[in-house]
């Protein structure tokens, strides 16, 4: 499979929106990127933001090819009934063309600050897809097994997708993630900036998995979240790499995210333990605290200073146009399909993403 491209939008730029034109820009530059030919969009859903799925709604209105999908969502906030109609809507609204991006999301927000209960993460995650794929297939009737976290009891859905299989990623970190995402999704989705070490090890670990389960392998999605930034001058460099060292502070030092950054040269799950403490990531997280009060209860100056731009330069995609062509080359022969995209300069004109995706295509 040839390198994909992706735009990937999240609620951030509307938290700074005074205008209340965001939704709007938002739209166009979608539709740009989609007449230009990008190969999915993608909305993130973090709980303190807007819902993925009513974005991915409006964005099937205004595009005709491109992939939709949630990266990611979560089965606490969205029972797996209601995952099931929300992806059914979408991919009737978009003509087929869905993507579920799942994942467990952050245990202490949903049980902590919103009563949900959490169970095992990984059997109500597998409870779930077992649930939407029965409700895929006629009769359209699912069940939860016995000791299952959901309780479902032989419901029926009247509105399915109309795909017949809807594909399924799994955001997944863990060896025991990813060894499920291996037996019952289409692929996984590696957060932004995950290592190319990481990706030498989980890719080939998946697709022998899948293989061995008698699966196409070939088939199988591995979406980077990352993305590419072509670098056109030093302040444009500095804000990307400011932009990463954000994301390492804020999400870096979530629980269990640390494996995901494994670089030669540095000790990253030192700097992220120092990141954590300047943060006061473990404080906040046991209350209960979201995004927002990580913001407010840390010091993000101080840890973003705490990081090496080099770091940054080895986990991202940032560089001048050869070099971040280098840098795909390289993650393709990862197994990497899927890569996100900084939008050009004028992000909602078609010409100016057409050019983009085909430099980076050469």
């Amino acid at each position: 499979m040839s390198m994909r491209f992706t735009l990937d939008l999240s609620h951030h730029p509307w938290t700074r929106d005074k205008s209340h034109s965001a939704p709007r820009r938002m739209l166009a530059t979608a539709h740009a990127a989609d007449a230009a030919g990008i190969d999915a969009i993608w909305a993130s859903e973090d709980p303190e933001g807007w819902d993925a799925f009513a974005i991915l709604s409006a964005i099937a209105a205004v595009t005709q090819s491109a992939a939709l999908g949630t990266s990611v969502t979560s089965p606490y906030p969205r029972h797996p009934n209601m995952l099931a109609a929300s992806v059914a809507t979408l991919d009737r609204l978009s003509g087929g063309r869905a993507v579920l991006g799942l994942g467990r999301g952050q245990p202490e927000w949903h049980g902590k600050a919103l009563g949900v209960e959490i169970g095992d993460p990984l059997a109500a995650l597998r409870e779930t897809i077992d649930l939407l794929r029965a409700w895929e297939r006629p009769p359209h009737r699912a069940s939860s097994p016995p000791d299952g976290h959901f309780a479902v009891r032989n419901w029926e859905r009247a509105t399915h997708p109309t795909q017949e299989r809807v594909p399924i990623l799994l955001a997944a970190a863990g060896p025991k993630a990813t060894a499920l995402a291996a037996e019952v999704c289409d692929g996984v989705i590696f957060n932004l900036m995950t290592s190319p070490r990481v990706l030498r090890d989980v890719v080939p670990r998946v697709r022998s998995a899948a293989a061995a389960t008698g699966r196409n392998s070939d088939a199988l999605w591995f979406v980077l979240r990352s993305t590419a930034t072509i670098v056109a001058s030093p302040e444009t460099e500095r804000a990307a790499l400011d932009r990463g060292k954000h994301h390492l502070a804020l999400v870096a030092t979530l629980p269990g995210m640390h494996r995901l950054y494994d670089v030669d040269g540095f000790d990253v799950p030192a700097l992220l333990a120092e990141i954590r403490a300047v943060m006061r990531t473990e404080g906040t997280l046991a209350a209960g605290g979201g995004f927002p009060a990580l913001r407010r209860a840390g010091d993000l100056p101080a840890a973003r200073a705490m990081i090496p731009d080099d770091l940054i330069r080895d986990l991202g995609i940032i560089g001048t146009l050869p070099e971040v062509q280098a840098r795909l080359r390289t993650l393709g022969q990862l197994g990497v399909t899927h890569v996100g995209l900084a939008p050009p300069p004028e992000p909602t004109s078609p010409e100016a993403w057409r050019s983009l995706l085909t430099a980076l295509r050469a």
